[in-house]
């Protein structure tokens, strides 16, 4: 097993907070993962389709809201925004045991939530990974995102873990008000982060299509970035198809209950966690570059395992593949979030997170419809066996561009940027001290 990590920057006050805001949200975000499709299942009987056209449900809302929130991060400080969408969240996702209690639970209900849940979640999403190059050095970003990395697979581990026997002794939709209250303690954790945003000026403040379209310019122009998104759409693509009908596999043809399905998802965090926990070492050691490209080739192939599995000692060595396909996302978001962020401008980070995330976004919508439908026409194992070709396919991508020999992390001059800054885009780069967040470690409140 790989040794723990360093405390590094868990010595920074508002790095901890951040991590430990990120940690209770996870947290919840894990166990939301594994209940609300099974309220679909357990609590509403809902057949293939409707489970499928679930996740579809949350990656639209996340879609709908995507490249708007980017634009509109970038305008207003990313702590505030980060306690708001987590407060609403929580109070979104505490509706859904408020309605089962009282009898009026339908799937319509529960696809409105998740709707507005995923929308939320852009948003959250963008504030989230624009703040870490305002707390951290440009140097330091490695290390922030594969601490950030390792708490996730800590609560990938641990939330499942919860959520499966939770699931199982007070029902699906119980174990939501859980997963509310993690929710609710991130935005009161991130309340502690001391160092405030500089405001925008107007110059920096676009109006909102302008500021969209230099977004999707800034991503889509640049060879590094262009290839990273387009890996990502690919991956996601035939990920969300292969997810969509991995709980209906466990649960009707492996015949796993609550606790079982919940340990098969506490493996994958356990991958995650390890990868996390190698991510540093092996960006050194291989460079960023191919770190992205070999991630997918090496760990995607095993995912195949799990739709051929049966009853019996078969599951567990099929889980194995699931937990190498953890490993590998988490490894290589780590070097490809640091590449990301390296790359981009102060007053572009809202929106070029938005925009990439926007465009993997469109692969899970379209995943998880595909798989849906696949899913009612095909079955469960043909449409995974898909799934896991597909993922593996989408290293082409990043062999195809500059980040096949990216062996170290690019500066703010390197390989993407643009030549000359947009209307409306400041020069400074992603982490430079002083930038970003005003002030020391007790910088001026807003």
């Amino acid at each position: 097993m790989p040794s723990a990590p360093r405390p590094g920057l868990l010595r920074n006050h508002d790095f901890r907070r951040l991590f430990a805001a990120t940690a209770a949200g996870q947290l919840g975000d894990r166990i939301m993962f594994l209940a609300l499709p099974l309220v679909a299942v357990t609590a509403l009987d809902a057949d293939e389709l409707h489970v499928g056209l679930l996740t579809a449900v949350v990656t639209t809302g996340s879609l709908l809201a995507g490249l708007p929130a980017g634009a509109w991060v970038d305008r207003l400080p990313k702590r505030t925004v980060m306690i708001g969408t987590d407060l609403v969240r929580a109070l979104t996702l505490a509706t859904i045991p408020i309605a089962w209690w009282a009898g009026l639970l339908t799937v319509d209900r529960l696809f409105a939530a998740a709707a507005v849940h995923g929308a939320l979640t852009a948003v959250f999403d963008a504030a989230h990974v624009s703040c870490l190059p305002h707390l951290v050095e440009r140097d330091e970003l490695v290390e922030g995102n594969a601490k950030l990395s390792a708490v996730r697979s800590v609560t990938s581990i641990g939330g499942p873990a919860v959520a499966g026997p939770l699931a199982g002794w007070t029902g699906a939709p119980a174990a939501l008000l859980a997963s509310s209250l993690a929710m609710a303690a991130s935005g009161l954790l991130a309340i502690g982060i001391r160092k405030r945003e500089r405001r925008p000026g107007p110059a920096d403040r676009p109006p909102l299509l302008r500021g969209i379209g230099e977004g999707l310019a800034f991503v889509l122009t640049g060879p590094v970035l262009r290839a990273t998104v387009l890996g990502d759409a690919c991956f996601t693509l035939f990920l969300a198809g292969y997810q969509a009908m991995l709980l209906v596999l466990l649960s009707r043809e492996l015949r796993l209950d609550s606790t079982g399905i919940g340990l098969v998802l506490a493996g994958m965090g356990c991958g995650a966690l390890v990868g996390a926990l190698w991510s540093e070492r092996l960006t050194a050691r291989f460079g960023p570059g191919p770190v992205i490209w070999l991630a997918p080739l090496v760990t995607c192939p095993p995912t195949a395992l799990m739709p051929w599995a049966h009853p019996g000692w078969t599951v567990p060595v099929a889980a194995v593949g699931l937990a190498a396909l953890s490993l590998g996302g988490v490894v290589r978001l780590v070097a490809q979030s640091s590449v990301q962020q390296a790359l981009t401008p102060v007053g572009m980070l809202g929106r070029m997170s938005a925009t990439t995330r926007f465009l993997s976004g469109c692969g899970l919508a379209m995943g998880g419809l595909l798989g849906a439908a696949a899913g009612a026409a095909l079955g469960a194992r043909a449409t995974m066996t898909l799934g896991a070709v597909g993922m593996t396919l989408s290293f082409v991508p990043a062999f195809a561009s500059p980040l096949r020999s990216m062996r170290r992390a690019p500066g703010p001059a390197g390989v993407g940027l643009p030549r000359r800054p947009g209307p409306g885009t400041p020069c400074e780069p992603a982490a430079v001290s002083g930038s970003g967040f005003g002030g020391g470690a007790d910088g001026d409140r807003e």
